[in-house]
């Protein structure tokens, strides 16, 4: 098959975690690449997807800004995304009132306003040709109030209600959307939330190459959404039941600065 001819997605925070596994499973896939983290450390990743068989493409840039997304954007020079895979995204720990605004924000402005302003830009280009598909990191965090990892859990808790109504509003056409929602998973998410010292931080987690290939999979069978894990699931199932006070008071016990020590 001509390089040409291959399809291609974009993968954001694809340098290390759940998107590293996502754009190996790409690569392995028949995908060609273009990759994207606010890490030099994705040029090392693009080496690796390369080794798989894929033409990669590698922008560093900073993916919360919506100068870095339109970077990323012009980087795929007109060529049509297949299929884009949005999971950028960090947390931050510790009580809201502690935390320096400034990377509060960069959270927010991570994981909603710039996934959403490169969704909008890649997705309008799908609709006109009625075709492609959209794979969402969420989290099960967006399920439950997230004490001492408030701001984090509350901006999973709108991917995931805006992965569901943008699915809704393109069911009549080609373009499918998937949320993928995992819980903890080993990664450097913990290391860079400032988490390391919590139960949720020195719990076992999961494989991130096992919750990426959920993902992966969902997505390419066009489903609604995924939740990777049957912890996870019973998880999600008790939250829909729990009154939301005692769900926070039950994240308190997890996310606590300290709590992994007692």
């Amino acid at each position: 098959m001509p390089e040409t001819a291959k399809p291609l997605a974009i993968v954001t925070g694809a340098s290390s975690g759940i998107g590293y596994e996502l754009a190996k499973l790409c690569a392995e896939n028949g995908y060609d690449l273009l990759v994207a983290a606010d890490l030099a450390a994705i040029h090392d990743a693009a080496k690796d997807f390369q080794g798989l068989g894929a033409k990669v493409d590698a922008v560093e840039a900073d993916l919360s800004t919506l100068e870095g997304v339109d970077k990323l954007y012009a980087a795929a020079g007109g060529r049509p995304v297949d299929a884009l895979l949005a999971n950028a995204g960090h947390g931050l720990g510790h009580a809201f009132l502690d935390q320096d605004f400034t990377e509060a924000r960069h959270v927010i402005d991570t994981n909603i306003t710039g996934t959403l302003y490169l969704i909008q830009k890649v997705g309008r280009d799908m609709r006109s040709r009625n075709e492609g598909k959209i794979l969402i990191t969420g989290s099960i965090a967006g399920f439950m109030p997230g004490t001492f990892q408030a701001v984090y859990n509350g901006t999973k808790a709108f991917i995931d209600s805006f992965s569901f109504a943008l699915r809704n509003e393109l069911k009549d056409t080609n373009i499918t959307v998937t949320c993928l929602m995992p819980g903890a998973t080993e990664t450097e998410f913990f290391e860079r939330a400032g988490m390391e010292d919590t139960q949720i931080g020195q719990d076992k987690k999961d494989d991130p190459a096992m919750v990426a290939k959920v993902g992966f999979d969902a997505m390419m069978k066009g489903e609604g959404d995924v939740v990777s894990g049957w912890k996870n699931k019973f998880t999600t199932i008790l939250a829909n039941v729990t009154p939301a006070g005692m769900l926070a008071e039950q994240h308190r016990k997890i996310a606590e600065p300290g709590s992994g020590k007692r």
